[in-house]
């Protein structure tokens, strides 16, 4: 298949990193991006390509994935001190690839923990849209398909694994199983 789907999440934290309400939170994001980045179907994610750990997200260089960029509903600040967001941007073979790492393992563990670190948001948490398979989706795409999905819910432009769509913009089954 010449397609594999371009997987974002967003969300917003209860306060800044390096605020002890959120220590579990960066305690386990190394060892949870580690586990993705061998996790069966995973083709590649967003990293930064500098060194400098003084600098925040939307201050490093990301490479082909583009300026670092967020949904319009985040309200948090915009410098290291102040960051508030959780993001990732992520390619996958496909849709079930993505469940498998979100609902089990060390995420799926992680995931059920979500409410102590951040706030319940009435916006999208993550998106899913096909590229193919030579593209590099970058996060000012990803914000493009985070705002279609908040406005007009899930389409084969943007969508959830609650609502997938395939490769030809076909609804397809609800994954989610309620975990």
């Amino acid at each position: 298949m010449n397609k594999v789907i371009a997987f974002s999440s967003f969300s917003i934290m209860k306060k800044p990193y390096g605020d002890p309400v959120v220590a579990g939170f960066e305690a386990l994001t190394p060892p949870v991006f580690k586990v993705a980045e061998n996790a069966e179907g995973s083709i590649a994610r967003a990293k930064e390509i500098d060194d400098f750990e003084h600098l925040g997200n939307f201050e490093r260089d990301w490479g082909k994935w583009g300026k670092f960029a967020v949904p319009n509903y985040y309200d948090g600040g915009f410098t290291i001190a102040e960051e508030t967001r959780a993001g990732t941007l992520s390619i996958w073979e496909n849709i079930q690839s993505v469940y498998n790492f979100t609902y089990s393992g060390l995420h799926g563990r992680a995931f059920k923990l979500r409410h102590k670190w951040f706030r319940e948001i009435d916006y999208p948490t993550h998106v899913i849209w096909w590229i193919e398979r030579e593209e590099i989706p970058t996060w000012k795409e990803s914000v493009k398909r985070y705002d279609s999905l908040h406005k007009r819910g899930p389409t084969s432009f943007s969508f959830n694994i609650s609502s997938p769509f395939d490769a030809q913009g076909n609804s397809l089954p609800n994954l989610y199983d309620g975990s």
